[in-house]
């Protein structure tokens, strides 16, 4: 018998907002997800790497009206995709400015390889988009 589970990478995330179209824009216009398919108020969204399922509470009688995102309640903390380059982070923080999202500046964190930018999506969950040092 088996003492653990042997798993591989993350297939997709799903994610709970208060606002399908507006997340939908944001996922496509921004950060350049396409909809690769629509399972009644779901949405599902692809990078050609990642699956990003987006959809309002499964049960919108329990929902929280006016609800945000808290990164400090149990579950998840932050989303993070990856770039090739330190350049293409550049390039993001141009979009970004150019679309009125708030974002923080890229942070070098050497010890692990990576160069950091952080933003939070309509909702307020938090994006880390990294890029490796070249």
């Amino acid at each position: 018998m088996a003492s653990q589970i042997s798993t591989g990478a993350v297939h997709h995330v799903t994610l709970t907002v208060a606002d399908v179209g507006r997340a939908r824009e944001f996922y496509t216009g921004i950060l350049g997800f396409e909809v690769a398919g629509e399972f009644g108020p779901r949405v599902i969204l692809s990078n050609g790497v990642a699956l990003l399922a987006i959809g309002p509470a499964s049960d919108p009688g329990r929902a929280i009206s006016g609800d945000s995102f808290n990164d400090c309640r149990v579950g998840l903390d932050h989303l993070c995709f990856s770039v090739g380059s330190r350049d293409e982070l550049e390039q993001a923080l141009a979009v970004l400015d150019e679309h009125h999202v708030s974002h923080g500046e890229i942070v070098d964190l050497s010890g692990l390889g990576i160069y950091v930018l952080m933003l939070r999506d309509p909702d307020n969950i938090q994006i880390e988009l990294t890029a490796p040092h070249s």
